[in-house]
């Protein structure tokens, strides 16, 4: 049977539990990063510059609605059709379309400044992950590295030291091992994001917050963010 929920405030949900918690109750937060921490799919961006931005967003729509058992072979499916592809979309798309979603740097800030670890966790790319990570002071990233051979994008993923593709088992690992190496338990850990490969991660960690999440999410999520930022969090677990 569900756990009852209960409206905090308008836009805000929470599940299972009675706020306010304490930030420094918390050691490590998780984010998501595409329409979690920024207010873009990158892919779908990318292949804008290919004139198949339709196609991939399908795609990426019904991944991320859990629609799509097999995550990887989405990812596969959309990175294919990216293939020639100037690298320097990428910089496009950073420096053009990608902005932080409200209240996210005041999220990240609030978290550092109360001590807690943070780690930005993607079925995106490392391009944008090491971008953002600068930017933001993040601890540890985890993401997909495009392979790109003569300036162009070759429609290929290239495997790194952990493995293939950051789907949302690999999401749920790496926030295991993460605690693992900070010596902390998982429940001492919070994990943000949006969709069906959020929900392994989100799973395992004490606190799982939906941000302008699919259903699916947002029905399983401790705290439901519906309306306005990232920061809207801090209603429920005080600094």
């Amino acid at each position: 049977m569900p756990e009852p929920t209960f409206p905090i405030a308008p836009g805000l949900t929470v599940r299972g539990f009675t706020p306010p918690l304490r930030l420094a109750d918390f050691k490590l937060i998780a984010f998501d990063m595409d329409s979690t921490l920024i207010n873009i799919e990158c892919i779908d961006e990318i292949a804008d510059a290919a004139g198949r931005k339709p196609e991939v967003a399908a795609i990426t729509a019904a991944a991320m609605r859990g629609e799509i058992a097999d995550y990887k072979d989405s990812l596969r499916q959309r990175v294919a059709l990216l293939k020639g592809v100037p690298a320097r979309a990428l910089d496009e798309v950073y420096e053009q379309r990608l902005q932080l979603n409200p209240g996210a740097e005041a999220l990240v800030r609030a978290c550092q400044a109360a001590g807690l670890k943070t780690l930005l966790v993607s079925g995106g790319f490392t391009y944008f992950t090491d971008r953002l990570q600068q930017r933001l002071g993040l601890d540890w990233t985890r993401s997909n590295l495009l392979e790109i051979v003569d300036g162009q994008l070759t429609g290929r993923l290239v495997d790194q030291a952990w493995g293939d593709i950051c789907d949302g088992e690999e999401k749920r690992r790496t926030v295991l091992a993460t605690c693992a190496a900070m010596g902390i338990e998982p429940h001492q850990a919070i994990a943000m994001g949006d969709g069906a490969n959020d929900l392994p991660m989100m799973s395992v960690v004490g606190l799982s917050v939906a941000h302008h999440a699919k259903p699916a999410v947002r029905e399983q999520a401790m705290v439901a963010i519906e309306d306005g930022g990232l920061d809207r969090l801090l209603d429920v677990v005080r600094p």
